[in-house]
């Protein structure tokens, strides 16, 4: 347990609580000076303690919450109308029952939510919102991206499908996790809501396992930004399975202003002489196109 003295600290600036702390916010709160807050790993009192105090936080611009294993916060509210920078995660073993955020301040969104509790998700639009990299593995990634289609940059990994008519408006990088890719319609919906693309990154997020893909089933209309914005594709680990090459050579032929794929090979059944050769003969519709591999 904490000292209370310590939620009217005027002078405190940064607060980071980590381990076997529970987090008991008195009545009498005032931190008008805290800017970054980091709870890691701390039980919560109860379903309305991280409000509390998040409430009398007038200035906060970063929070990270990364909640506890085998712990059950019930619902849980983050509204700060000052936060920048937000990073929730939500382990598999941790029991919720939904989660709202109304922050709509925020440039920087860091999602990771693995649990295998089925919830709900509230989250109010961010329109100032730069960066954003979202893990789901529940339904819950529709209401996500509504809340975040203002975003510049975003990295992705859902095996849930996206709803069709979402629009990115702003988005210029674009990180795709190869989980993601196990659905191949997947990419094409992104690719189409991203009408001014300029960078598409495939790799794999850290602590992942790559997927059998489904076969890749070419859209019947190219994606607008293929043929008006891409300049850069990388595509980490790539294997040259059947449905990985066809992705490549799709963008490599209608990317008309692409100007550099990267291709990091992997260890495969396929060796990389093949790899390169397959790859190297295909049709490139931007004429200045360099294709490197690595």
């Amino acid at each position: 347990m904490l000292p209370s003295n310590l939620f009217t600290c005027k002078s405190l600036v940064i607060l980071k609580l980590a381990g076997d702390i529970i987090l008991d916010v008195p009545r009498m709160v005032s931190l008008p000076s805290l800017k970054t807050l980091r709870l890691q790993k701390v039980m919560f009192f109860n379903g309305e303690t991280l409000q509390r105090l998040l409430s009398n936080c007038p200035i906060l611009e970063d929070l990270m919450v990364d909640l506890h294993d085998y712990d059950d916060t019930g619902k849980l509210s983050i509204v700060v109308p000052s936060l920048q920078s937000l990073s929730l995660f939500i382990p598999y073993r941790h029991e919720i029952d939904g989660f709202m955020i109304e922050t709509p301040s925020l440039k920087y969104f860091k999602l990771r939510d693995d649990s295998w509790h089925d919830h709900y998700s509230l989250i109010g639009n961010m329109p100032f919102l730069v960066e954003a990299y979202v893990d789901v593995d529940l339904p819950v990634i529709n209401s996500v991206i509504r809340s975040i289609t203002s975003v510049k940059r975003l990295a992705i990994c859902s095996q849930d499908m996206l709803d069709e008519g979402f629009v990115f408006n702003q988005l210029e990088h674009l990180e795709v996790c190869l989980c993601t890719l196990l659905f191949s319609n997947q990419l094409v919906r992104l690719l189409n809501a991203s009408s001014k693309l300029k960078r598409l990154d495939i790799s794999l997020t850290d602590g992942h396992v790559p997927r059998d893909m489904d076969d890749w089933n070419q859209p019947s209309t190219v994606p607008e930004c293929l043929l008006s914005s891409l300049q850069s594709l990388n595509w980490l680990e790539y294997t040259g399975e059947p449905q990985e090459r066809d992705i490549v050579v799709y963008i490599l032929k209608h990317a008309l202003h692409l100007k550099t794929a990267t291709i990091t090979l992997t260890e495969s059944d396929f060796t990389e002489l093949d790899m390169i050769k397959e790859l190297a003969r295909s049709s490139r519709a931007s004429t200045t196109c360099e294709l490197m591999f690595d």
